[in-house]
């Protein structure tokens, strides 16, 4: 086994040589290296700050909450504080909270207004609740549906009281424990040795993943996430027109004259698709039907990929003018490689991703648009 271990470590070492000090791409790799360390140093010291401030809200909120708790106020809180405690709960209490009018005068609390009948009693319990409140006088007015009531219509939306586990985002004070437990959990899994082991030490390290990249699981695994596991985002300004910008955009044929794995887009029997054939792994060329998702005149243009692409991905592109007759181009790409964001990661770190990519795409398509000339190392120059 440690021989195993030895050859192992050896090899990855002379792979890590080779990568980094090859005499065609060595230097730029070192150099991206570099500026992606200064960036994770940054990013690192940023979210410490954040995580720091973080905790100590929560324990100020905490202590004021047990303080109150204990030794409550002897006297009451005037009627606007009284009536702006009420309000903050409304959000997450019924779906229209703009229709519930909120009076207070004495500790007796008035709520009126139009509410869904399904609302109105987790409503009423909740404001009974509110520190300060001796008394509820329940005016509103009840509907079993929305009907042709305006205040019951639209822009409604319940933001119910969630965990920051349960939440999209977390929280950094959340991430940081959730990581530590992770990391903990790990490390017990891996000591085990055992088939439960190995089940917790993943479990931790999934954890750990979560709380580090911030991401939803789906789209750490790639498993249920669409088109969007992963997002990349670049902006470019180029000295031409928004018009000349969006005619270059939108005409397929243009494509492989500056994205250099992008080898034919032809438009296909159904309008508004096209049939893609792209470098693939090994350069072995892949196949792909896309459709239009976006299409606003000198503004906007994006696409999509159909059902059966191997790489489910979207691209949405907005032409911005700018002073002089220029324009900026803002890209959004999205997309769901094998294994999601962990996939994703893997990729970035030989500089094959779509992000290393799309640099040198962009810069291709700066110079075509600008002087007229593509650049050698498209997919057909000509």
């Amino acid at each position: 086994m440690r021989q195993r271990a030895a050859a192992l470590a050896g090899f990855g070492l002379g792979a890590g040589f080779m990568y980094f000090l090859d005499p065609q791409v060595g230097r730029r790799r070192r150099a991206r290296a570099r500026d992606e360390l200064a960036h994770a140093l940054s990013r690192g010291a940023d979210a410490l700050d954040k995580t720091a401030r973080d905790l100590a809200h929560r324990t100020s909120g905490i202590i004021a909450r047990t303080r109150g708790a204990l030794r409550p106020s002897a006297l009451p809180p005037g009627d606007d504080v009284l009536a702006q405690r009420v309000r903050t709960r409304l959000g997450r209490l019924v779906s229209h909270a703009h229709a519930i009018d909120v009076e207070a005068s004495d500790g007796r609390v008035t709520l009126r207004g139009p509410i869904l009948r399904a609302e109105s009693g987790a409503l009423v319990r909740a404001v009974r609740r509110v520190a300060g409140v001796r008394e509820v006088v329940n005016a509103l007015d009840e509907h079993a549906q929305p009907g042709s009531v305006p205040a019951l219509q639209g822009g409604g939306g319940r933001r119910p009281a969630l965990l920051d586990v349960r939440q999209r985002h977390w929280a950094p004070a959340t991430r940081l424990l959730v990581g530590s437990a992770g990391v903990a959990l790990a490390g017990y899994g891996a000591a085990r040795r055992d088939a439960a082991g190995a089940l917790l030490a993943v479990t931790g390290v999934g954890l750990f993943a979560r709380a580090a990249t911030n991401l939803e699981t789906r789209r750490l695994t790639g498993i249920g996430a669409g088109r969007r596991a992963v997002d990349v985002e670049k902006t470019i300004t180029v000295d031409a027109a928004p018009e000349d910008v969006f005619e270059f955009w939108t005409s397929y044929e243009n494509f492989p004259r500056f994205m250099s794995r992008v080898l034919d887009v032809q438009p296909s029997a159904h309008e508004g698709q096209s049939r893609w054939r792209v470098a693939g792994p090994a350069g072995v060329p892949v196949a792909f039907d896309a459709e239009v998702s976006a299409f606003v005149e000198n503004r906007a243009f994006g696409w999509r990929t159909l059902e059966g692409a191997p790489v489910a991905h979207a691209w949405l592109v907005h032409f911005e003018p700018v002073d002089d007759g220029r324009t900026r181009i803002h890209l959004r790409m999205s997309y769901n490689p094998p294994g999601g964001w962990w996939g994703h990661a893997l990729a970035e770190a030989f500089g094959v991703d779509p992000k290393s990519n799309m640099d040198a795409d962009l810069a291709r398509m700066k110079t075509l648009l600008e002087t007229g000339r593509p650049a050698r190392d498209a997919a057909q120059p000509d």
